[in-house]
């Protein structure tokens, strides 16, 4: 209701008009260009790209983040995180850090993770460090284990032919021709018992 006036309040004195001139008229200290920004808050994850199911892309495709493909492409796709979904057909080289595929991919797939889904269909070589493979997902082609997949002519730690079912094509031919060989002798055995038999005068 009542309020003091300022007619009433002191001035400033003069001694704190002498420390106060010389603390104005101190320069501010010089920001540095190289410091990192104060704010504490990480910048947050771009969306992915998302190809729907309508796009046909004929070309190569190349980003640091995330590709989500429904529709198809013809041609070789590098990502940190690529997701190939149902509907999706791909026509080249896919190289990406994570690689969740549940559509077609016709070429190479190179991958740190790489992960077929139940409603995958790969056809082409996959070089990966680690690797999942539903069950009902349909690949042929050859399995490579690499330390550095991502890089061409790295250091592998074995392969394996497969087919679909996940059976080892190599491992399937050294069967059949273990097969093979053990008919082979059981033959041999057999026909040499008959000729023991024939050649062996009756009593």
């Amino acid at each position: 209701m009542f309020s003091k006036s300022k007619i009433n309040e002191p001035g400033p004195r003069a001694s704190d008009a002498a420390t106060a001139a010389p603390a104005a008229a101190r320069p501010a200290p010089p920001k540095q260009e190289n410091q990192a920004p104060t704010s504490s808050a990480p910048k947050p994850k771009p969306a992915a790209s998302i190809l729907s199911s309508d796009l046909h892309v004929t070309g190569n495709l190349k980003t640091s983040g995330d590709i989500q493909v429904e529709g198809s492409v013809e041609g070789d796709i590098r990502a940190h995180l690529l997701t190939v979904g149902e509907t999706a057909t791909i026509k080249g080289e896919v190289t990406a850090d994570d690689v969740v595929i549940n559509g077609r991919i016709v070429g190479r797939v190179r991958g740190l993770k790489v992960r077929l889904t139940a409603t995958a269909r790969v056809e082409g070589d996959i070089i990966h460090k680690t690797i999942a493979i539903e069950s009902g997902a349909h690949f042929e082609g050859s399995v490579q284990r690499d330390d550095d997949p991502l890089q061409p002519g790295g250091k592998s730690s074995g392969s394996a032919n497969t087919s679909t079912g996940g059976e080892s094509k190599s491992a399937a031919a050294d069967n059949a021709s273990s097969a093979a060989r053990t008919t082979s002798k059981a033959a041999s055995a057999a026909a040499s018992a008959r000729k023991q038999a024939d050649t062996t005068p009756s009593s």
